[in-house]
């Protein structure tokens, strides 16, 4: 008998067909003695279309507070039909939205961040032996008014129940059957891990791999809540996010997977000031924008003179553009350019603190392809670099055949 926290996202709750089978799952796991608090997501497709009728009444800009309150609706439905279908086999349920259960969070809209969890009506459902559903990706202002965590918000939602009501694990049930390697539909050898570490998840979560947000992993790894990754479709172990206990021979392991981000535009403000400050008062003003930068650089002064680089989503690259352009005079720069066609591709692994030589062989091979390297960034556990997006697959399957990541079965057979 297991205190668990169960989310199941938009493929697996995508139809009628679909909610019936995470019910029978659910029935079955109440059955078998476990307490259980389901979050889950908008079915598929739902949060976009609701997404798409916001701009299409407002083409400029969104009124933020109508927009939270429009697109936490698609959780809603999804809750209560899961409810209805756990009802018709005979297990009780009950559900609630983000404000019925009380997720207080702060007051950024589209962004918010969870503060507090009012448990108490939680687990009185389980002491009464009901499966309590909570609609993900939402919460509450100690004002009342409804917000939204941001896209892949039901990841967080989970974690978060499952740290406040000191659950055993939080399960993510998703189309896949665990955290690989590397993106399957890249490469058709990539390995399922059996076990991965917060630090080495929450790389690739940054990195570009969307198997969960990375808000929940960095919530997990805090309060060490175990989390683990598994298919609503097919039986199965999945992989366990936990904190490295030592028994699992990771050390051994140089790097556990090869992460990439198409997201990814390079902006270059050219002949500044190779001075103090000058890095503040280009990224200032845009952190002033609620947009993030990810990788910087800044090139050798010469000349009194520098070039000033980094990268930004994609989404953000003309907005980002056309604001500096505007601040050519006010930063002193002789010209702003960029590129919108690049990729960021990283190796991931606790290993890489203890073996010297990774950036080298990752550099030789990615040479040896013919694959240029715009920028590069480095920590502990990770080894980035942004390439030009042709390039992205290839870098992929050549590192992933270089530090030996593949499924061994497969290649065998």
């Amino acid at each position: 008998m297991a205190f668990l926290v169960k989310k199941f996202g938009g493929t697996s709750v995508g139809t009628a067909e679909r909610i019936k089978h995470v019910a029978k799952l659910l029935h079955e796991a109440k059955h078998s003695g476990d307490d259980l608090v389901v979050v889950v997501s908008a079915m598929s497709g739902e949060t976009n279309r609701l997404v798409a009728l916001a701009r299409e009444m407002m083409p400029a800009v969104v009124d933020v507070r109508e927009y939270d309150v429009l697109v936490s609706t698609g959780e809603q439905v999804t809750m209560a039909l899961l409810a209805m279908a756990l009802k018709e086999l005979g297990t009780d349920a009950r559900s609630y939205t983000g404000s019925q259960i009380r997720i207080l969070t702060d007051t950024s809209h589209s962004k918010a961040r969870i503060l507090e969890i009012e448990k108490a009506p939680i687990l009185e459902d389980i002491k009464q032996g009901r499966v309590v559903i909570v609609a993900g990706f939402q919460g509450v202002t100690a004002d009342g008014e409804i917000t939204t965590l941001g896209r892949g918000g039901s990841d967080t939602s989970a974690v978060a129940l499952a740290a406040a009501l000191g659950c055993d694990e939080c399960q993510i049930f998703t189309d896949v059957d665990g955290v690989y390697t590397t993106d399957p539909r890249v490469e058709s050898r990539a390995r399922r891990l059996d076990k991965i570490t917060f630090e080495e998840m929450l790389e690739m979560a940054s990195l570009g791999s969307k198997v969960l947000q990375i808000r929940a992993v960095e919530l997990a790894g805090i309060y060490n809540v175990p989390l683990r990754v598994l298919s609503s479709f097919e039986p199965g172990d999945g992989t366990l996010i936990t904190y490295d206990d030592g028994d699992s021979g990771m050390e051994q392991e140089l790097v556990s997977g090869i992460a990439f981000n198409r997201d990814e535009a390079q902006v270059t403000v050219a002949g500044v000031a190779d001075q103090p400050g000058i890095a503040f008062a280009i990224l200032g003003p845009i952190a002033d924008l609620n947009i993030e930068v990810d990788v910087i650089l800044q090139n050798i002064g010469e000349n009194g003179l520098t070039d000033f680089t980094f990268t930004v989503h994609r989404d953000e690259y003309q907005r980002v553009v056309d604001f500096l352009q505007d601040r050519l005079d006010v930063l002193g720069a002789q010209s702003v350019h960029g590129n919108d066609r690049i990729v960021k591709l990283s190796l991931v692994g606790v290993g890489m603190r203890s073996h010297a030589g990774i950036a080298s062989r990752m550099f030789r091979v990615l040479s040896e392809n013919g694959i240029n390297l715009r920028m590069i960034t480095t920590s502990e556990i990770k080894i980035s670099v942004v390439i030009d997006e042709n390039f992205l697959e290839l870098g992929v399957r050549a590192l992933h055949e270089e530090f030996e990541l593949a499924d061994t079965e497969v290649k065998s057979s």
